[in-house]
């Protein structure tokens, strides 16, 4: 159910979307009040005990049903996309493809939701006892989602919910609810019974706590900041939590590497949706043997970047997603210069765009250099060897994913032993991702983990079942 219009008699408040290029409007949508919250999730209830009696053929046939759609709609979701976040045209098109992805494999992932057998005899006493356990759904979902991938980030929660026999109430962030409600279309086309799937734009001062305290939503899917995880934490009770918090990604670069090779997987991770992503490279350990021609190619491919009109086919960068994040980007790069690092290019910021930047001579034990950007900015550190590049790379409260290039298989093993992440990407930068993977962090990086077979296991319980055979 697609809760567009269904703001209280009592208040009428409205959300301005706005396009962060030109800060034009493009649709203003009804905000939901703390009373449309508890409708909500009264009919999630019902909705609850339509979706856990749902056949499993029938919650295949209707993923398939939704990924069919957005694939016929796609360029016009893409559109929705860009026009509302920062993403360009051509990221907008690659986000679209990766939610088809994601609900086609939700769809695969819901028949293979099963259990297994237990030997009840392996105890004194249980010899005349089977069983086995199987997983059912736990009830009502929240998904709170973030405004940097506004579209598959839903799905993530969305399709795993769906695909589990759950009920999901999906809070978008306020300044992308668009391609959320977009994504409920789809699944309102494919007939998905209504009260299961409801999306509430909203400000999360209006209806926040009354979704995140209520007693009757047994789980929390989250993305987003740290210290916004926490605080939900702390207010939820006794639920379930999966959470994706954010990262300070490194990446090592050995003097083995193809350094030729490795330049455009790292601007790309580092500049991708104008360095809004949770994955995305920021900081860049270089063995000192190749570091100035390492930083050479860097800047080199970094200033052929192309900034402008997210609806052009050339452009390679659009805006943050507000001009306060543009500001706010600026602020922490000119703090790092004061502090001693030196801009070798970029660095300019013009309303909400903020150029491809990149930044050395970075004090190592700046709480900026350790703390998440979110932003186009890449710092470079020259290390000595492979264990410093480790030692640096661990010394921060994140641990979502990292990259390392090496020819040599050694190193990529002592890598993966000793970063402390949950996912390393070897020969790639930290920002790697396939949608069935599972995906999530360490440390301040979250707990639990997305990608759909796992989303499914975070998203079910499971009971077991013994026969006393008389």
């Amino acid at each position: 159910m697609v809760k567009e219009m269904i703001a209280s008699d009592l208040k009428n408040e409205t959300i301005s979307v706005i396009n962060p290029q030109d800060g034009s409007l493009i649709k203003k949508i009804k905000s939901a009040s703390a009373a449309d919250a508890e409708m909500a999730i009264k009919e999630a209830e019902e909705g609850f005990l339509i979706s856990s009696r749902l056949p499993v053929h029938q919650r295949i046939s209707i993923l398939q049903k939704a990924a069919q759609y957005i694939l016929d709609n796609s360029e016009e979701y893409a559109k929705i996309l860009a026009l509302e976040s920062s993403k360009t045209i051509k990221e907008a098109r690659k986000e679209v493809a990766r939610c088809i992805e994601t609900i086609k494999i939700s769809a695969e992932e819901a028949r293979r939701i099963t259990g297994e057998t237990l030997s009840f005899d392996q105890m004194e006493g249980g010899e005349n006892r089977v069983g086995y356990f199987q997983r059912f759904p736990m009830g009502i979902v929240l998904a709170i989602t973030p405004f940097n991938d506004p579209l598959n980030l839903v799905a993530h929660k969305v399709g795993p919910a769906i695909a589990a026999g759950n009920a999901i109430i999906v809070k978008p962030a306020t300044v992308t609810p668009l391609s959320a409600l977009k994504l409920a279309e789809a699944f309102d086309h494919a007939g998905l019974p209504k009260k299961i799937l409801t999306v509430l734009p909203g400000k999360a001062s209006e209806i926040g706590d009354v979704l995140v305290e209520n007693s009757k939503i047994r789980m929390i899917s989250f993305t987003g900041g740290l210290e916004a995880g926490k605080e939900i934490m702390r207010k939820a009770g006794l639920k379930k939590f999966s959470m994706e918090l954010g990262s300070n990604s490194p990446v090592i670069i050995l003097k083995d590497a193809n350094v030729d090779t490795t330049v455009e997987s790292v601007v790309s991770g580092a500049f991708w949706a104008a360095g809004q992503n949770c994955i995305g490279v920021q900081r860049v350990f270089i063995e000192e043997d190749v570091y100035d021609r390492y930083k050479s190619k860097l800047i080199e491919r970094t200033c052929l970047y192309n900034l402008g009109d997210k609806l052009n086919e050339k452009t390679d960068m659009g805006p943050l997603i507000t001009e306060n994040e543009a500001i706010r980007v600026e602020k922490i790069v000119n703090e790092l210069v004061n502090q001693g690092s030196t801009v070798l290019c970029g660095g300019h910021r013009e309303g909400a765009f903020y150029e491809p930047t990149i930044l050395e001579n970075v004090p190592i034990d700046s709480d900026l250099a350790k703390e998440e950007i979110f932003g186009p900015v890449l710092l470079l550190f020259k290390v000595k060897d492979l264990q410093e590049a480790i030692e640096y790379s661990n010394d921060v409260d994140y641990g979502l994913q990292a990259g390392i290039f090496t020819d040599n298989v050694n190193h990529a093993f002592v890598a993966i032993k000793d970063l402390n992440v949950g996912g390393i990407m070897v020969n790639d930068s930290s920002d790697y991702r396939i949608d069935a993977m599972p995906f999530g962090g360490v440390k301040g990086s979250g707990i639990g983990r997305e990608g759909i077979k796992f989303a499914i296991e975070e998203m079910t319980e499971p009971k077991v079942i013994c026969f006393n055979l008389q």
